[in-house]
Order: structure tokens, then C-alpha cells, then sequence
């Protein structure tokens, strides 16, 4: 349940940005100076020239992050069910800053002066249909998957009944124990994607979230087979017919 202030932190902080990046984009405006001071700081300023339709990009990279957000957000506070597990101080701090730092990842895909002015260019890519495609695709099968653990401990008329944990059963929970962390990093594949997939700095925020997701699954899969001894031997830990 304490996901839930990563999300808080997130939906504020990045819906900020995106507000931000929007008014320099298609109204000229000029980002806040201590946006500008960030951006210098962790790095932004090197990309100085025109790179025409990747600012598009970022700003649509940047919606699919708040937009992912503020579900997520809304899944902690109405669909899943929570037992009384609590979560390390450090790892509580190192998520907040973990959703602080990814939407400024974002931004620092564009240069602070951004456009000089001039019009932004909207031009729809191959790569941006793909992206948004996948991203839809997958978050629908994370929310699924979320409402099916959230039902385990609820009865027919959406009560809570039980804390306990108990086998899921449908949708990718058919070949694997942690879909909703394998749709988690599919999302951010799909941003990659979308950022023109050839970009490096993302690519590293997708490793991370590889690792981070894999070993939280790995732990999830060895539970479930620790404590249900009828539990399915043909799933796989995180990534169907493969880990």
C-alpha cells in the first residue's frame, strides 16, 4: 500500500513537467529557471541542436508515463487489496525519487530552450503507432491482471474477505507468476519505442526495470511454489516460455 505515495508523487511531479514541456512546445514559453538549472544538471544542455519530431516524442513519452501514473494510482486506491506487508525506509525513499528522476529523464530528452519559437512540428511516426500500441496492449493486461489478484481476497459482491494469499488463475497468469511485472517492463519498452528506439538513456531506465522486475518475480514464483505444493509447474517466474 505504500506503492500508493510513489504514485501520488508521481502523478503531481510528472503531471508538472508535462504541463511545463507542453507550454514551451506550443506556446513558446520559457521553462522555470530551476527546471533549467535541473536540466544543466543532469546533463540536458548537450543536446543543443533541432532534433524536430523527438521533441514530439518526449512529450508524448512523457503523457504515457503520467498516464500510467495516475492508473496505477487509481488501481492502489480502488481495485487492489493489500495484506498488512510494510516496506523498507530505504526502498520507500529510493521509489520516490525513483518517479522524480524518471519524468526529468524525460525532459532532458529535449534541450531547455526547446524550441527558439519556433512552431512544433507534429508528425506521426511508425515507431510513435507502435509504441502507444503496445503501451495499451499492455497496460490492459496489467490492470486485468491486478483486478484478478484483488479478487482472490474479495467475494462476489466485491467485499473483502481475506488477506491470505491464495492462486491466481487467468489471463498471462496462465503462463506466468508475475504478469502485471512483465506488462510493468512492456510499458517501458513501449516508451522506448515510442522515444524512436534508438535511444540510449531509456534504454537503461528499461534495464533497470528488467532487473528490478525480475528479481521481484523471481521471489513472488518462489513463493508460490514454497507454499501451494499444487501449484502449476509449466509457469514460468516473469517472461512466458523463457524466465
Amino acid at each position: 500500500r505504500w506503492f500508493t505515495h510513489f504514485y501520488v508523487v508521481s502523478v503531481l511531479w510528472n503531471g508538472f513537467l508535462l504541463v511545463w514541456l507542453f507550454r514551451a512546445e506550443f506556446l513558446g514559453e520559457s521553462l522555470p529557471l530551476w527546471i533549467q538549472d535541473m536540466h544543466h544538471a543532469l546533463g540536458g544542455d548537450s543536446q543543443s541542436e533541432d532534433m524536430g519530431n523527438e521533441h514530439f516524442s518526449a512529450l508524448l513519452v512523457l503523457l504515457l508515463l503520467w498516464l500510467h501514473s495516475c492508473r496505477r494510482l487509481a488501481e492502489c486506491l480502488w481495485t487492489s487489496v493489500f495484506s498488512s506487508g510494510v516496506i523498507h525506509i530505504v526502498q520507500y525513499c529510493f521509489g520516490l525519487g525513483y518517479y522524480i528522476a524518471v519524468g526529468s529523464t524525460v525532459l532532458c530528452q529535449v534541450p531547455t530552450n526547446v524550441r527558439n519559437g519556433k512552431e512544433l512540428s507534429v508528425q506521426i511516426c511508425w515507431y510513435h503507432i507502435i509504441g502507444v500500441t503496445m503501451y495499451i496492449w499492455a497496460s490492459l493486461h496489467q490492470h486485468r491482471c491486478l483486478a484478478i489478484l484483488a479478487n482472490l481476497r474479495k467475494s462476489r459482491s466485491g467485499k473483502v474477505v481475506s488477506l491470505s494469499h491464495s492462486v491466481p488463475f487467468g489471463d498471462w497468469f496462465e503462463s506466468v507468476s508475475c504478469p502485471h511485472y512483465f506488462a510493468e517492463l512492456l510499458i517501458y519498452v513501449s516508451m522506448a519505442i515510442t522515444l524512436g528506439i534508438d535511444n540510449v538513456t531509456w534504454w537503461c531506465v528499461v534495464m533497470y526495470v528488467l532487473f528490478n522486475q525480475a528479481l521481484a518475480a523471481v521471489l513472488c514464483h518462489e513463493f508460490y511454489q514454497k507454499n501451494f505444493s499444487s501449484y502449476p509447474k509449466y509457469r514460468k517466474a516473469f517472461i512466458p516460455f523463457v524466465f
